[in-house]
């Protein structure tokens, strides 16, 4: 099995859609940082999101790690921080991580990464869910997206399909 880490974003945009289920289904176990865990559970947290962290689910391995003092980490922020020391640390094979800088710094670490976006597309090619009622309920959050990106996905879905 592949080792998985992830940062706060892909996991509150999966909670607030509805679909976190897809997690499990597609990488059996994800692991994250304690201080992800923290921000889950962070009063400015919605709701969903701290009661789903209060509890997590026997798949979400919640691992202590070590501060790094990588020069090229310390753009990030503490979440995202350690969320790539674990990953360093795990020798992940991959990062779950929306911000630009953080997916720029994985990759410069060697990691393969991928997103919000491109776990429903995963799902998707699965069968797990369906991805235009995935998006549009993505799109219905504060999800910082491009609409030219959704629209060439939104067609290699369709293309995928026929």
């Amino acid at each position: 099995m592949r080792v998985v880490v992830a940062d706060t974003g892909p996991l509150r945009y999966l909670l607030a859609i509805g679909h976190i289920d897809i997690l499990p289904k597609i990488f059996g176990t994800v692991s994250i940082p304690t201080m992800v865990h923290d921000e889950l559970r962070h009063p400015s947290a919605p709701t969903l999101v701290r009661h789903w962290a209060a509890t997590p689910p026997s798949w979400l391995e919640v691992l202590l790690v070590a501060a790094r003092h990588d020069p090229e980490l310390q753009i990030l922020d503490p979440g995202e921080k350690a969320a790539l020391s674990l990953g360093l640390s795990l020798h992940a094979d991959l990062i779950l991580i929306d911000d630009r800088k953080g997916v720029t710094v994985a990759v410069q670490k060697g990691f393969e990464v991928t997103g919000t976006l491109g776990l429903l597309i995963r799902a998707a090619q699965q069968g797990i869910l369906d991805f235009p009622t995935a998006l549009e309920r993505l799109k219905e959050t504060n999800f910082h997206y491009r609409q030219e990106l959704l629209d060439d996905l939104l067609a290699r879905n369709k293309a995928q399909k026929q």
